[in-house]
């Protein structure tokens, strides 16, 4: 097995070179040490560039009181690093990279490129600027009965490292064909470290439609929709599947919807058909004489149902449709559905899970492994998608670079 030899000054290595691993990466090659990132895959940033490919939204422009709502349960372990790397530092750093980011109608912050490419490329240069070395195709293997890094290079060399400090970035488990698949689940477990089992977060639902509904509408949009779990509503767009829905609107509801059905609770999706109505207004609108008018007909002129819209109404109280213009009109603002499930794992845009968070200390460190550290997605904290898990992933990137410094001895302020 092939040891590195250790420089004069001290080194860190990393292992991922997702969002958190290079945010990691920038801040501790910035106050001066040796970094190392080692990636898996062919290429770094894989899953951002995916992430990016139909608009990169970096962060939000919401007040900062309800951005770190957001986090929900890990709100309270998540404040300390979005607030010394809150969105409008993100916006900074990814203007000085020639992103010239805006903020869309929505809130959600995007680069004036619209895509991820031109940022990495960037970004990659910067790195290389300032000595950061990437090492690809080099799986993390685990630790040696030392406590080194064990990485399996390309050629199936075993490598160990041993630096001053290492950073954990290796991903949930989604997408695992871009390189975050939990491999790393088990290095962790054999140390005894606390892991909450990987789950798909913003996922598709599961739903049983009917045959008919599955075989004429799937593929087919839902736009400008609302939709409602518990006390929580996302206006919005959603696309029928053969299996459920998914889209923009939806993924924030699926981890709460995941959990209730989990726990045999009422997992019930409510969809307003038509959020910029109120119930007295569509009501008024289906009292008009309907005359020889089908039912789809009548509701497609009467009060703008697109055919899709028709059929989820007919899902959730079967093929006969009320009658009565109040009773048609309270379903179209709230039709039923009950949620089966979520969509697998690898199908789903990021995995809530991951290492418990009070496995890691303030400067998130592993309490049982001194000197190691974890940040971005495999760590148990879950956001909606909006920007919220990539600011949440810069944010612990740089949080965990700068309790690695301290540990080191170096200034943190000084990255």
């Amino acid at each position: 097995m092939t040891a590195l030899a250790l420089p004069d000054r001290p080194q860190v290595a990393i292992v991922g070179a997702g969002p958190a691993g290079l945010m990691a990466a920038e801040r501790i090659a910035r106050a001066g040490l040796r970094v190392t990132v080692y990636e898996r895959m062919p290429s770094p940033g894989r899953k951002l560039l995916l992430a990016g490919r139909s608009g990169l939204n970096l962060t939000h422009a919401e007040p900062a009181a309800a951005f770190l709502a957001r986090y929900g349960a890990a709100a309270g372990r998540m404040r300390a690093a979005l607030e010394a790397f809150p969105p409008e530092a993100l916006r900074l750093w990814a203007d000085e990279l020639g992103a010239d980011t805006f903020v869309g109608s929505s809130g959600r912050v995007f680069p004036r490129a619209w895509k991820a490419s031109p940022l990495l490329r960037a970004w990659l240069s910067r790195l290389g600027g300032l000595g950061v070395s990437i090492v690809l195709r080099h799986r993390w293997d685990g630790f040696g009965p030392d406590g080194d890094l064990l990485f399996a290079g390309p050629d199936g060399a075993k490598i160990r490292v041993r630096p001053d400090a290492a950073i954990l970035a290796l991903g949930g488990a989604s997408w695992p064909r871009l390189g975050s698949d939990g491999s790393w689940v088990p290095h962790l477990d054999a140390m005894g470290i606390g892991v909450e089992p990987l789950q798909p977060a913003n996922a598709g639902l599961t739903v049983a439609w009917s045959d008919a509904f599955r075989e004429r509408c799937a593929g087919l949009p839902l736009k400008r929709v609302a939709l409602a779990f518990g006390r929580h509503a996302v206006r919005g767009e959603a696309v029928i599947t053969r299996a459920g829905l998914e889209g923009g609107a939806v993924y924030p509801l699926a981890s709460a919807l995941r959990e209730a059905v989990a726990r045999g609770e009422d997992a019930t999706l409510r969809i307003d058909l038509k959020p910029d109505l109120t119930t007295e207004d569509l009501a008024r609108k289906l009292s008009r004489e309907r005359g020889k008018q089908s039912a789809s007909t009548f509701l497609r002129k009467a009060a703008g149902l697109s055919p899709v819209a028709i059929g989820l109404m007919r899902e959730a109280v079967g093929a006969a449709l009320p009658t009565d213009p109040a009773v048609l009109a309270a379903l179209a603002k709230e039709a039923r559905l009950r949620v089966t499930g979520t969509d697998v794992l690898d199908r789903a845009i990021s995995s809530a899970g991951g290492i418990r968070l009070d496995e890691l200390d303030e400067g998130f460190m592993l309490r049982r492994r001194p000197g190691l550290f974890a940040a971005g997605e495999m760590i148990d904290w879950d956001a909606p998608t909006g920007g919220y898990l990539l600011q949440g992933c810069f944010a612990l990137g740089a949080a965990a670079a700068a309790g690695a410094l301290a540990w080191i001895g170096r200034d943190p302020a000084g990255a």
